[in-house]
């Protein structure tokens, strides 16, 4: 069974748009997406933006029991700085588990920091 990053790049590749087109819209680089699609596991809001982009929907090819678990949302760019409240989850006895829920957490926030920096600075 393919992975994630294997159902995602094959279903960039069906959809006939370019990377390059791709990963400008996303803000991210060539190397970038291309080590996405030797992830095993994506961060679904990485996914949904790619689906949206290339019009095509992942609900029923992604087991996202990891993702869909995170509740983290970048919170929307503002003139002043906004604070950002932090609710601990539970933790988790498998360790494997809790692994895959903090690194899908911490490519959310770079993803979110990426963001902020391309709507502050433009892209180049």
């Amino acid at each position: 069974m393919a992975h994630q990053g294997e159902i995602l790049q094959e279903a960039i590749k069906n959809s006939g748009i370019s990377i390059s087109k791709l990963v400008q819209e996303l803000g991210i680089t060539r190397p970038t997406i291309y080590r996405k699609f030797k992830e095993t596991t994506l961060d679904y809001s990485f996914v949904q933006r790619v689906g949206e982009l290339i019009q095509h929907d992942f609900t029923n090819e992604f087991d996202t029991p990891v993702q869909s678990q995170l509740h983290f949302t970048p919170a929307p760019v503002k003139q002043q700085p906004a604070l950002r409240s932090v609710s601990l989850q539970p933790v988790d006895q498998d360790p494997a588990k809790a692994l895959m829920t903090l690194q899908a957490k911490y490519i959310a926030l770079l993803e979110a920091y990426n963001e902020l920096l391309l709507k502050v600075y433009g892209s180049r």
